[in-house]
């Protein structure tokens, strides 16, 4: 019969299991879900590809050089004349002081003569023979070295350089924002960990409060002091005891095995953490009933991801209204050729440099070019729209927040006195029980009532943590 409550006390104060065990502190969760969460990963791998994005972008500004080259094999060779060519031929005239073709004359009326074919038959003639303007292109090799200095494209290259830099920015707040989410489900399980084990502690105490008045009331059984039906009774608790027991460790087993997932090690880890030991709350810290909400939203990865993307939709009509306006390119360019075509078609390598400006105005598309740039402006309210709704939604989240974590302080002050009123009370019903002026049933109302008092305990202590670890992440301060 003679059970204390510091035997109790010593149950929920005892050490981890005995054996070899991984002991984590919440920071070192922290940090190692943050090195093997997988998301995180390829949030990472997105801002660097934003980086070398934004460098592209900035190479738009500089010269462009680039190198073209080729081979052509031609069948036929190239010929300027389908056959010999018999070219007229011209003589001074010192009378008329320029020059007459020679042709040939009627002696009698000194005219020309005409040939059956209505042409005036030449006197004299220059022979240029076909081969001699018959040119070998069976095998051609070509190539051209090109220069391009963009002067001005409408405002695009500035315009894609902004959007670049932003998206890097954006993507790194995307990067910040998944940190944080990973920290909060990590917080979450860290603590459902210590939640389980301190239950399963209450749970053991609970077992041994029943088991030790189950083997008292067997006593007083055999003493003929007490009934079958209290010996019954005892019996049905502990067996309730037991099974709940059973369920908080299959719980605690599981919630190890999550903590141990979402911290990249093994999920058949021994994970225990430090927390599990005691649990510290702060009963003095004070929670704000306002914040200066400016503030939250510039600390809010969130909010200015989706600023940066309300900057890139402003850019991205900018880009659309370059469409509309004149691009202006420097191009300068050497070409060069085998057989070349500069000494004629000689087989060796010869080329030239050409310098020049391009300027390309757009005229009329039917208006394509000033609609694309309308869907632009209309894309970049809809990104303000969806930046002002977050941020009401923001303070909302805030007021929510900071509320629970008042509620959940005030919660967690109100079971402490509640524990203390049950520990008394479990006191005086095992007092009264030995002066047998209680029965079997005011004892177990007792336990019950302490049981109920010390997992409330252990909620409101969990929800105060909790509270204040989704505080901290509305507010942005989790970093």
């Amino acid at each position: 019969m003679n059970f204390k409550l510091s035997t109790v006390t010593l149950l929920l104060l005892s050490a981890l299991p005995a054996g070899a065990v991984d002991v984590f502190s919440l920071d070192s969760c922290r940090s190692l879900a943050l090195t093997h969460n997988k998301e995180l990963l390829m949030q990472a791998e997105k801002v660097k590809a934003a980086h070398y994005t934004r460098k592209e972008a900035f190479a738009a500004y500089l010269p462009a050089l680039d190198f073209a080259g080729g081979y052509m094999y031609n069948q036929k060779e190239l010929s300027i004349f389908d056959k010999d060519q018999l070219l007229p031929t011209k003589t001074f005239n010192p009378s008329t002081g320029s020059y007459d073709f020679n042709l040939v004359t009627d002696p009698t009326t000194h005219m020309p003569v005409k040939g059956p074919d209505g042409q005036y038959i030449p006197q004299t003639v220059a022979l240029i023979p076909k081969e001699s303007m018959t040119y070998d292109i069976h095998n051609v090799v070509f190539g051209a070295v090109t220069l391009t200095q963009p002067i001005y494209m409408g405002g695009k290259i500035v315009a894609m350089n902004k959007i670049a830099g932003y998206a890097e920015e954006l993507y790194k707040d995307m990067h910040a924002a998944a940190r944080q989410d990973v920290i909060y489900a990590v917080d979450a399980a860290y603590w459902q960990v210590v939640s389980l084990s301190a239950k399963h502690k209450l749970a053991t105490s609970y077992v041994a409060l029943l088991d030790s008045l189950d083997r008292n009331v067997g006593y007083m059984l055999q003493e003929g002091v007490a009934t079958r039906s209290d010996k019954l009774t005892v019996d049905v608790k502990l067996n309730e005891a037991q099974i709940d027991l059973t369920k908080v460790e299959n719980g605690l087993v599981l919630s190890r095995m999550l903590l141990a997932q979402l911290c990249g090690l093994p999920v058949e880890s021994n994970m225990h953490v430090d927390d599990e030991q005691s649990i510290e709350v702060n009963t003095n810290a004070e929670i704000a009933t306002t914040y200066d909400m400016e503030r939250v939203y510039e600390m809010r990865h969130d909010v200015r991801a989706l600023t940066m993307a309300t900057k890139i939709a402003d850019q991205q009509s900018n880009v659309a209204m370059s469409s509309m306006l004149p691009n202006v390119a420097l191009i300068g360019a050497y070409t060069f050729s085998n057989p070349n075509l500069y000494d004629g078609f000689k087989k060796k390598f010869d080329g030239a440099f050409s310098v020049g400006v391009m300027v390309k105005i757009t005229l009329w598309h039917w208006g394509g070019n000033y609609n694309k740039y309308k869907a632009a402006k209309a894309e970049h309210k809809v990104a303000e729209l969806k930046l002002d709704d977050a941020k009401e939604k923001i303070t909302l989240q805030v007021s929510q927040a900071a509320f629970k974590a008042r509620e959940a302080m005030k919660t967690y002050l109100m079971t402490i006195t509640n524990e203390s009123k049950a520990n008394e009370n479990l006191e005086n019903a095992r007092i009264g029980f030995n002066e047998g002026v209680l029965t079997t049933d005011n004892v177990l109302e007792a336990q019950t009532a302490w049981l109920k008092a010390h997992s409330e305990k252990i909620d409101a202590m969990i929800e105060v943590q909790l509270c204040d670890v989704y505080l901290n992440k509305v507010l942005g301060r989790m970093d």
